[in-house]
């Protein structure tokens, strides 16, 4: 077998993706493979990298599936450590796409592993495997998303200020909500504890307000943005709804999204985690997502799709920190040498971490160290190669690779734009 190929990755072009060739998606998919021809009138919204059933990847030469060769060889190709931890023989714990994102993502969250189980037995149609999907973002251009609760402060202060709000929160949560938060809470104290229960009661009056109640205030909000953006308290924020509206008239998620979440901005290198049972979607722009391998979502707005309202409302955490303390902190490293930079994201989860290898500083090679698992490797930008032994491969702009454990391999940029995403999995 191989420790290292070209793999062919297959799209989904799903409404809310860029349209044609401005989408990063399809100039990856088209550069990679010329038989894909762009069509200017369609979207291109995911690139799925992985062996998962819906879209998977195929060796480039052989042109057998990624899924096949490793069940043909699961030891070698994904470690003795990871078939022992993860019990599956042919697939990825992972699932690695790119994203190019022109409308709004369904705000959202995915259930945990123990709440996966219960959900996927009680509602297989909705919920089609009893997996988490914990998720990392990882901006290739600038992105911006809705990311957990806003600090209490802020929603006490946007109850206050924004009338549309507490006419659908009801002025008894919304007194009780501002008299009874404490900002101040250290983390899992008993305060903390009680934050949490009064921010699920404001989600709570959201969720279940009556689409006559939603769209009325609705309707009012985007006419306060209009005509009175300073009772805003942030200056952003009048025409993000005024947008999203546009996408989505008269929707609920003006409200559980656009004025109780974060609003998040990341320039390109940057990332986010998004832990199961925490509320996000995804705005606008290209990004690399890594996630653990699963399909099960639980939505709560800007989408035409199912809405689990009960068990959203249950499931979520409720924490409530500013974005910066939710953007992830890239750590260095450490086996790796040679020209260029590489900068690990490392979530705190068992399926996956992302390296981040760029050679903005000058052109070389650099040299990894034998992972202790597969890993699967993009490059977005520039030109250059991947090499391990005598083997020498070609990376372009959308060029994907699998990696075997275990195998030496060098990056070789032939230019400084050279830039490659490479997700792998490691057993502890």
């Amino acid at each position: 077998m191989p420790q290292l190929f070209r793999l062919d990755a297959g799209f989904q072009q799903y409404d809310w993706g860029k349209i044609g060739s401005s989408s990063a998606v399809a100039q990856f998919a088209a550069h990679s493979d010329p038989s894909v021809k762009i069509d200017e009138q369609k979207p291109y919204a995911e690139l799925w990298m992985g062996t998962h059933h819906k879209v998977p990847s195929y060796n480039h030469d052989t042109k057998e599936s990624l899924r096949d060769l490793i069940e043909a060889d699961p030891v070698g190709m994904l470690g003795q450590g990871n078939v022992d931890k993860f019990g599956s023989m042919k697939e990825l714990p992972f699932l690695f796409k790119v994203l190019s994102i022109k409308k709004v993502l369904s705000i959202q969250a995915h259930p945990d592993k123990a709440l996966a189980k219960v959900l996927h037995f009680n509602d297989p149609a909705n919920y089609p495997d009893d997996n988490h999907k914990p998720e990392m973002a990882l901006a290739v251009t600038d992105f911006e998303g809705f990311c957990g609760f806003k600090p209490l402060e802020e929603i006490a202060d946007e109850l206050q200020r924004i009338p549309e709000l507490r006419n659908i929160v009801g002025d008894e949560v919304s007194e009780t909500f501002i008299n009874n938060i404490n900002p101040e809470a250290v983390k899992d104290s008993a305060d903390d504890a009680k934050n949490k229960k009064l921010l699920q009661q404001v989600f709570s009056k959201v969720m279940n307000a009556s689409d006559k109640v939603v769209v009325e205030n609705a309707r009012a909000l985007i006419k306060r943005a209009h005509e009175s953006p300073a009772d805003f308290n942030k200056d952003t924020l009048p025409q993000l709804l005024i947008d999203l509206n546009e996408q989505f008239p008269d929707d609920v998620g003006l409200f559980c999204g656009g004025l109780l979440l974060n609003h998040c901005n990341l320039k390109a290198g940057e990332a986010i985690f998004l832990r199961a049972k925490d509320p996000h979607a995804y705005i606008s722009g290209d990004i690399i997502e890594c996630m653990a391998a699963s399909d099960n979502v639980v939505r709560a707005g800007f989408t035409p799709k199912f809405k689990d309202v009960k068990n959203l409302v249950e499931m979520l955490t409720y924490t409530y920190d500013s974005v910066e303390k939710q953007k992830m902190s890239p750590e260095n490293f450490e086996r790796s040498s040679g020209q260029g930079k590489s900068v690990l994201f490392n979530p705190p989860i068992e399926e996956f971490a992302v390296l981040y290898t760029t050679f903005q500083d000058g052109v070389g090679t650099r040299h990894f160290e034998g992972l202790h698992g597969p890993s699967i490797v993009i490059t977005t930008k520039g030109n250059g190669f991947i090499k391990t032994g005598d083997l020498k491969l070609k990376a372009e702009p959308g060029f994907v690779f699998f990696i075997a454990p275990g195998t030496e391999v060098d990056f070789i940029a032939d230019d400084t734009d050279f830039t490659t995403y490479r997700a792998f999995v490691e057993p502890n």
